[in-house]
């Protein structure tokens, strides 16, 4: 396995390889063989020798072939968690934070993830995190983060404009034209500087 160097007091820190999504299609093909395999009389260690899976994998998917046929193994079901908001109280949520944060009680017309996760609360009675607050409208909505644009609300652009035509011509130096520079340590009329 490699390493990656890394400060501090461990020396180096093994790279962890990152596991491929699932291709849900292959999967469905191998539970479909084992269907038709099944269905030739094969024995359930022959499936799982076959088809590179566990025993009990194999005597899983035997139990639901006799119970439902070839169709039983052709759906295994959504992987992972289901989301605990569904789509209609997402469609709800959405609906809320449109109207604004001072709609939704807030002091500011500043949204923030703990903002956002109270009014998912008050909306739909869930109670999210802020990480997983963040999921949801990266993932499930598509939204990302705006910043407002930082400028003083006491801000005259027209006496900025003015500043930087007037003042800083006035202030700014101006070197003055007294012949060539020199980088040289010794002064122009030193020994060092006719031969």
């Amino acid at each position: 396995m490699a390493t990656l160097p890394s400060s501090g007091k461990k020396q180096n820190r093994p790279i962890k390889p990152v596991r491929p999504r699932r291709d849900f299609e292959a999967l469905k093909r191998r539970r479909l063989r084992a269907a038709d395999m099944f269905r030739r009389g094969k024995h359930q260690a022959d499936v799982a020798r076959a088809l590179g899976v566990s025993g009990e994998t194999a005597s899983e998917w035997y139990r639901l072939w006799s119970g439902g046929g070839r169709a039983a193994l052709a759906g295994a079901g959504r992987a992972g968690r289901l989301p605990r908001l569904s789509d209609d109280q997402l469609d709800d949520v959405v609906a809320a934070l449109r109207k604004g944060p001072r709609a939704n009680g807030f002091s500011t017309e500043l949204w923030t993830l703990a903002r956002v996760a109270q009014v998912i609360e008050s909306t739909t009675g869930v109670r999210y995190g802020q990480t997983q607050t963040w999921e949801i409208l990266r993932k499930r909505l598509g939204w990302t983060r705006q910043r407002p644009a930082r400028r003083a609300l006491e801000r005259d652009d027209e006496a900025i404009a003015n500043w930087v035509e007037v003042e800083w011509p006035r202030i700014k130096k101006v070197p003055v034209a007294a012949g060539r520079g020199s980088s040289s340590k010794t002064s122009q009329d030193s020994r060092s500087s006719r031969l």
